[in-house]
């Protein structure tokens, strides 16, 4: 059977969103009966995400997400239903009950597929002792990784073969489609139309912070492309939303994550005693993995490659580590080309003097810029005060802004007050746009932004606002089910899907005799409608909740129907009962 909703109620009863949330952000500032915090879905400096601990619900007025605790849980994760709710019960000291249910059916694709990472990791593993695994035995002994690091990070060999893991996964009761769905094999012209995706490489596998084997990362041994081969994402697994090592880094005292581009870096800063080093998987650093790392460290230390990629990287990199509110700093290598070159052409000392002396952000960022303009012209004197000063700008501390615009004026050859000046009118300009954008945002009606409520070019605006209007009631006092039922009212009268949906949603806990709050509504819908649903309850209502008010949203949206209908004899025949039944008082 599928998990009883009782069970799914009374967890939610007995989670406190406030305290959930505020296991992953800072909950900085109670407004009303919100608490505000910097979206952990999108980057911002001025907290628009509310969480409402009477109503047990979040919502952020900056990029629309909101729920109740089983959805932010499943956001935030990036984890199916199934799986959120065993993370919530184990919070609260709940044991989920079995479910065998149809509902079950990606939670158990979920965890096949993680199972058979686990084996394909292990086969991997075990490969890396076998003959065929010479080259990338010799490899790690070049690099100079030790059997310990080996193990620690469960590394692992492909050999040169096309279906040695398909193979021998097959042999352990995997299908072919299993395999190429996880990422591990491709269709092709091979072994039953399908071969091994990872081939003639050193395997590293990627570990979440639960201890599950979420994908691969390949780095090819000798000459070929890529030199780095990723899993594709799969239901279990995001390249954006991961970074290789987290799962080690994590249980770091160091107070800081040093953030590096290669898997090989990670590994040798680790067997120096830099245990807090974590890489991007394959690609530019995202927001996701920006805010994944402020949830384990303040601190964040760039060690980036030193060509004019990496340079570009870390330029990329700053600006989403620093909205997460992190300490940044940037180490620069030296006459090296990222870390593990450093630790082996000096020591862990010197990695370590390296870091203590590092620039912070700021610093880098003017460097660049200065770097990058000719200042012994006028024009580029110009463009590099542009530049300079929209940087400053960004800052949130004043003393910060007073002393690198002091160097900023003697760098440009001006005075302090002009670089001040241009400093404070680009923060005026800055901060009136953002709070216009906020105030749209706040007062923009539910949906609206991304018709979420239905088709906009079908609903009436007066009939699509009594829709929403009569949903909000109903949630606020469930006793007023009663009165649309008085009046015949069904979801079939709604002309949007969605909100028709959540009536009946309604409907049904009425009828069950089963809490009507809006975090147990909520419950019920997945995120993208979870999102529209909180949307619409975060909006103001025009009108107090009563029986009156039922009446005459649902005769607004009869009203409407009638307007938007053929006329023909049977619809005017309805409109005229209708109107008289109203005349009259009734129903």
């Amino acid at each position: 059977m599928p998990i009883p909703d009782s069970f799914i109620d009374d967890l939610v009863s007995a989670t406190d969103i406030a305290d959930l949330v505020g296991g992953y952000v800072k909950l900085e500032k109670r407004s009303g009966s919100n608490i505000f915090a910097l979206c952990p879905f999108h980057s911002e400096k001025t907290p628009s995400f509310a969480v409402n601990p009477d109503r047990q619900m979040y919502y952020c007025f900056g990029c629309g997400k909101g729920g109740g605790a089983i959805n932010f849980v499943m956001e935030i994760e990036n984890l199916p239903f199934r799986d959120a709710i065993e993370i919530m019960a184990k919070r609260v000291g709940m044991t989920v009950p079995e479910d065998s249910g149809a509902g079950s059916d990606l939670a158990e694709k979920r965890r096949r597929m993680l199972d058979l990472n686990r084996a394909a990791a292990r086969h991997f593993h075990e490969m890396l002792s076998s003959p065929l695994a010479g080259d990338v035995r010799s490899y790690l002994a070049q690099r100079r990784v030790s059997k310990a690091m080996v193990t620690k990070f469960g590394l692992g060999a492909a050999p040169d073969s096309w279906t040695l893991l398909l193979d021998a996964m097959m042999g352990k009761g995997y299908s072919k489609q299993e395999l190429i769905e996880a990422g591990l094999a491709r269709s092709g012209q091979q072994k039953d139309g399908a071969y091994d995706m990872f081939r003639n490489r050193l395997i590293f596998p990627v570990i979440d912070v639960r201890g599950e084997v979420i994908g691969f990362s390949g780095r090819i041994i000798g000459d070929g492309e890529p030199k780095y081969l990723n899993s594709p994402d799969t239901i279990v697994f995001s390249k954006s939303k991961n970074l290789f090592g987290l799962n080690l880094a994590r249980k770091s005292k160091a107070g800081m994550l040093i953030l590096t581009e290669g898997n090989m870096d990670v590994v040798a800063l680790h067997q120096h005693g830099f245990d807090s080093a974590v890489a991007s998987l394959g690609t530019s650093m995202t927001a996701d993995q920006a805010r994944l790392m402020s949830r384990y460290s303040s601190n964040a230390v760039i060690a980036f490659d030193s060509d004019e990629a990496g340079k570009r990287a870390t330029l990329r990199a700053i600006p989403l580590l620093e909205k997460t509110g992190m300490g940044i700093k940037v180490v620069g290598m030296g006459d090296a080309k990222d870390p593990d070159e450093f630790l082996t052409k000096h020591s862990p000392d010197a990695f370590r003097t390296l870091i203590e002396g590092s620039e912070n952000h700021v610093e880098y960022r003017l460097m660049v810029i200065q770097n990058s303009h000719d200042t012994t012209t006028d024009e580029g004197r110009l463009r590099y005060i542009a530049a300079a000063t929209e940087l400053l700008s960004e800052l949130g501390s004043k003393p910060e802004r007073e002393v690198y615009g002091a160097r900023v004026a003697k760098t440009a050859g001006i005075s302090t007050e002009s670089i001040d000046h241009e400093v404070e009118k680009k923060i005026g300009l800055r901060n009136g746009r953002e709070r216009r954008e906020q105030e749209k945002r706040i007062m923009q009606p539910a949906g609206a932004a991304r018709g979420s409520m239905g088709s906009p070019g079908n609903l009436k605006q007066h009939s699509a606002a009594a829709e929403e209007g009569l949903i909000r009631s109903l949630i606020k006092d469930s006793a007023l089910m009663e009165a649309a039922a008085e009046m015949g009212f069904s979801e079939e009268e709604f002309t949007s899907d969605f909100l028709a949906k959540v009536f009946g949603v309604l409907s049904k806990r009425i009828s069950q005799d089963r809490d009507t709050r809006e975090a147990l509504v909520l419950s019920e819908f997945e995120n993208d409608e979870a999102e529209r649903l909180s949307s619409l309850l975060n909006k103001n209502e025009a009108l107090h909740p009563s029986r009156q008010t039922i009446r005459d949203y649902i005769d607004r949206i009869r009203e409407d129907k009638f307007k938007t209908k053929e006329p023909d004899s049977a619809t005017l025949l309805e409109l005229m009962l209708h109107k008289e039944k109203k005349d009259i008082g009734g129903n």
